[in-house]
């Protein structure tokens, strides 16, 4: 009977369910809501997990404190996609309670993080949706707690807390109509309940067997719903950036004789809690030391304690920078663009309306939002306004903004290329950052926009019938046609999409699509559509054939 985790443990326990979420990952990315081939969930929740481990391992005190700031850390950097960054705040919350352990905890006491978990992931949601991953961890998070008092073996424990987050995930299409209709369960849910299994697998030390989860909706009846929603809302951070000026390195010589091993692992400690890129290393003959900080004083202080000091060495690491600071301020501009994207010819258009930089992006890669919050401290510019230009981007591009400090991020929640494209051309270098903000929140709403692709299995959602392997025509809600081939379809999307105000007809093709097709196509569009000017334009996007717009 294992009543207790310490710290080494709970180490195995975050690596073996990120482990066994990578494992899992193409099961819980086929999950997808739509039946296209663009399912990203169990990708972006494995990368989210894998930076929370490398940060993690990157840590080398074995104090719950440590660890669960790494493991917090890391999560929040690699989030991608809403349910990584929802599964980033459920750590945050469990690690805030960990945190505060000495030397283990038990049952109880995971049942409090799994409650923190719970309420940090609400918290930091504005509008709440049921039915997804928060459905399943609040409750378990609200069943923990009485089972924690029933089970005090951990392997009991987390047995029956899996028992309850099996059975919330397979109640998950009964809150979420838009589950049901596609047959399945919440994607988000069962990445959680993954890594809940890799939880019981490093403590029972047997990772032979997940056991099944359940992927498929108890209920297969289907109901209509025109309303398709993602996983969250915009969440909001607080995470702090801190810089450490000095680069401190002496060693430590003549120890006194009442220093022992242990007292040179607490230095360690004591260093690593005023600053970063400790090494602290050597024997009761000699100890050498180098840390990164803002308190090289403090950090000699407590080297006295042990023995003398020698070779003093303490550089400042801001002067070297202050000349090309200065020349990088001197030449940065008010406002900025920013652009996420997939495929090289959308990545040249947006060049092209001036854009700054243009990321790699889309629905089958998720950029983090440490890799939009990079992006955008290569802009020199005081605002830079980012096009997430899809609806599964838009949160960690609002994420991004705590990770910059010397940037001010407005993002336009763009929700597709086309969207994107209409925001870049409204932006005015003479008018002010709300002005712009302004017209290109607004631009979008004038932009009609759908994609062309391929269904990946059988369903039945928004009044079609289909079949794996079907041509099929959606916008960022719904199912608007299907199709024989790609050419009738796109026709089919764009009658479905115009309206008598729409005056231009743009198509963008991708990878497997000719020139000489999409002139054609352009051709009959023309045809259709007398009265609307059409033009085409290499995209090169994966998974659609054809991304249209209608202006």
């Amino acid at each position: 009977m294992q009543k207790t985790i310490n710290s080494t443990e709970f180490r195995k326990m975050v690596a073996s369910g990120a482990r066994m979420l990578e494992i899992n990952r193409a099961k819980v990315d086929a999950l997808n809501v739509f039946p296209v081939p663009d399912g990203d969930t169990g990708t972006n929740m494995s990368l989210t997990m894998q930076s929370s481990v490398k940060e993690m391992n990157a840590c080398s005190s074995n104090r719950f404190q440590e660890i669960c700031d790494a493991v917090s850390k890391g999560a929040l950097k690699g989030a991608r996609g809403n349910s990584g960054v929802i599964s980033s705040q459920i750590f945050r919350g469990i690690c805030s309670v960990i945190r505060d352990t000495k030397d283990s905890f038990d049952t109880k006491t995971f049942a409090k993080a799994m409650e923190a978990g719970s309420k940090v992931a609400y918290g930091a949601v504005a509008i709440p949706k049921e039915g997804t991953i928060l459905t399943v961890v609040r409750l378990m998070s609200e069943s923990a707690a009485k089972l924690a008092s029933k089970h005090k073996d951990f392997v009991e424990f987390l047995t029956a807390l899996i028992a309850v987050g099996d059975e919330a995930l397979a109640r998950t299409p009964e809150l979420l109509p838009v589950l049901k209709k596609a047959g399945v369960v919440d994607s988000g849910g069962v990445g959680l309940m993954t890594i809940m299994r890799g939880f019981l697998a490093a403590i029972s030390g047997d990772e032979s067997e997940l056991g099944e989860i359940p992927t498929e909706a108890q209920d297969g009846k289907k109901t209509e719903d025109d309303v398709f929603g993602d996983n969250s809302d915009i969440i909001n951070l607080d995470l702090g950036d801190i810089e450490f000026a000095y680069c401190t390195e002496f060693f430590v010589i003549n120890l006194k004789k009442i220093t022992t091993l242990a007292d040179i692992d607490k230095l360690k400690e004591k260093l690593m809690q005023i600053g970063d890129s400790v090494i602290c290393i050597g024997d009761l003959e000699l100890v050498k030391i180098h840390v990164h900080t803002n308190t090289p004083g403090v950090a000699l202080s407590y080297a006295l304690e042990l023995g003398e000091l020698d070779r003093i060495k303490i550089e400042n690491m801001l002067e070297e920078n202050r000349a090309l600071k200065a020349k990088l301020e001197a030449e940065k501009k008010e406002m900025g663009m920013l652009a996420i994207c997939a495929g090289k010819g959308l990545e040249e258009i947006f060049k092209d309306l001036m854009c700054d930089k243009v990321i790699e992006g889309g629905q089958t890669m998720n950029p983090s939002a440490q890799d939009i919050a990079d992006a955008v401290q290569k802009i020199n510019a005081a605002n830079v306004f980012v096009f997430p230009n899809n609806g599964n981007v838009i949160l960690a591009a609002e994420q991004a903004k705590d990770l910059v400090t010397n940037r001010t991020i407005h993002v336009i929640p763009t929700k597709n290329v086309a969207q994107g494209f209409s925001a870049a051309l409204s932006f005015n270098p003479e008018a002010s950052v709300p002005e712009n903000k302004t017209n290109m929140t607004h631009s979008i709403d004038n932009v009609a926009s759908g994609q062309v692709t391929y269904a990946v299995r059988n369903t039945t959602m928004n009044g079609f019938k289909l079949k794996e392997g079907d041509i099929i025509g959606l916008d960022n809600k719904r199912i608007l046609a299907k199709g024989e081939n790609i050419d009738e379809t796109t026709l089919k999307l764009i009658k479905a999409l115009k309206n008598d105000e729409h005056e231009m007809i743009t198509l963008y093709y991708g990878e497997g699509v000719t020139e000489e097709s999409a002139e054609a196509l352009a051709a009959k569009v023309s045809e259709t559509y007398p009265d609307c000017d059409v033009d085409f334009h290499f995209g090169g996007q994966p998974v659609y054939y054809y991304m249209v717009s209608l202006e």
